[in-house]
């Protein structure tokens, strides 16, 4: 069963918005806001009037005088040429809607991986200074790697960690380093800044970040990340096992495409359209 922060989660934030024709008490503008808010958060560039119309399905006045009350308010910024932007200080990194979905929509490709391997499933997402723990399917085995909801991952050392950290602006990276920091937790993990920053480029080049024994002694770990499409990673999926059970090239291999698999997955229905 996949454990997860939903609850949390939902005394901070609405759940999914619905149609307010199966809700009378639904508001529409209000719904329509937080998705033009969430449409904002998915890309590092501005975005014109005409774009948001498109992506809220709405007329031009309609999106204009929602962007004109957000930007008001203090929520979201203009450009000089007329572009929509959120506003800096309150710019998030994984808005409580967007994990909610998260969770929401990666719960059965999370199941299936964890049932295929026999493993512990994990899922991160990223918060404005911290990566956590949102979802995971534990292993049935008797020796296992564990994982709990909520934990703070370290962003140089865990796969989770690692393959969102390596994703991200270098504002972003650095915030999340030195809010964790990058003192070593094992023999094997990687602390020098220099080395680190090979390690980012290279989980980039290769799509998946790997964690052997630089978490926890005897344990590995294998993580692709799930991109936003303004290529930063919002969260990430990550399957993990004892190094006993480790059975070699191959199946490194086979593991890494299924978690790929399941990450692009959760990705595609997280920002269809």
């Amino acid at each position: 069963m996949v454990k997860t922060q939903r609850a949390r989660q939902e005394r901070h934030a609405p759940a999914l918005p619905v149609s307010d024709k199966a809700d009378p008490y639904f508001s529409r503008a209000v719904g329509k806001a937080l998705q033009a808010l969430d449409r904002l958060s998915e890309t590092t560039e501005a975005l014109t009037l005409a774009d948001l119309t498109a992506k809220l399905e709405l007329t031009k006045a309609s999106t204009f005088r929602i962007l004109y009350t957000l930007e008001t308010l203090g929520y979201i910024s203009k450009t000089p040429d007329s572009r929509y932007l959120l506003a800096g200080p309150r710019q998030p990194q994984a808005p409580a809607r967007l994990v909610n979905y998260m969770i929401q929509i990666g719960a059965a490709p999370l199941e299936r991986l964890g049932m295929e391997y026999r493993e512990t499933v994990s899922m991160a997402a990223i918060f404005d200074n911290r990566i956590e723990v949102v979802a995971i399917v534990e292993s049935p085995q008797l020796i296992r790697m564990g994982n709990t909801v909520g934990r703070i991952l370290p962003p140089h050392a865990s796969s989770l960690g690692k393959a969102i950290t390596s994703f991200q602006s270098t504002d972003t990276r650095d915030r999340l380093l030195k809010t964790y920091g990058t003192l070593p937790l094992t023999a094997h993990t990687i602390a020098d800044e220099i080395a680190l920053r090979q390690e980012f480029a290279k989980i980039q080049k290769l799509g998946h970040a790997e964690d052997w024994q630089e978490s926890t002694l005897g344990g590995c770990c294998f993580a692709a990340p799930v991109m936003r499409p303004n290529g930063t990673a919002a969260g990430a999926v990550s399957l993990s096992m004892p190094q006993m059970r480790f059975k070699g090239p191959e199946q490194k291999k086979e593991i890494i495409a299924a978690v790929r698999n399941t990450a692009k997955t959760i990705q595609d229905q997280l920002f269809e359209g």
